[in-house]
């Protein structure tokens, strides 16, 4: 099963644990490093993760996350036509900037699931594309 973990989730370990949303996705993002170890998810990597994660002004984080990237088994990276396609996200779902680019990348490299804690993105997405929060995706692979 191959997955596309965007940064909101790749950093939600990191988030205020007290709100329990957070706690819940983040218990369920550490059951997914799980399933990466144990190699029954497979992880994918892309130009978007990359720039967002450079940009990111926290060293641990940072760090983390691209510790987290190197178990990618794909990297897709960005061409114009990828471009034109995120320009459509945008213009048609309202989903903006690095967040389409993170999609377009998803689709392009054929996941089977995008993992993200953007309540946007899961809400206005309409694509190829299955589209859940962590908490969402580890209850469908444990009922399945």
């Amino acid at each position: 099963m191959k997955v596309y973990l965007d940064t909101s989730v790749l950093n939600r370990i990191f988030d205020d644990q007290s709100q329990p949303r957070i706690y819940l996705e983040s218990v369920s993002m550490t059951l997914i490093f799980l399933l990466i170890e144990n190699q029954i998810v497979e992880i994918v990597s892309s130009e978007a993760l990359v720039v967002e994660t450079n940009n990111n002004p926290y060293n641990d984080r940072r760090t983390f996350v691209e510790s987290v990237l190197q178990e990618a088994k794909y990297f897709q990276s960005l061409n114009e036509n990828m471009l034109i396609r995120a320009e459509e996200i945008e213009a048609t779902m309202g989903i903006k900037g690095l967040d389409s680019l993170h999609l377009v990348c998803a689709e392009e490299l054929g996941v089977d699931y995008f993992i993200t804690c953007d309540d946007k993105i899961i809400k206005r997405y309409r694509g190829t594309l299955i589209v859940q929060n962590p908490t969402e995706f580890v209850s469908n692979v444990i009922n399945s």
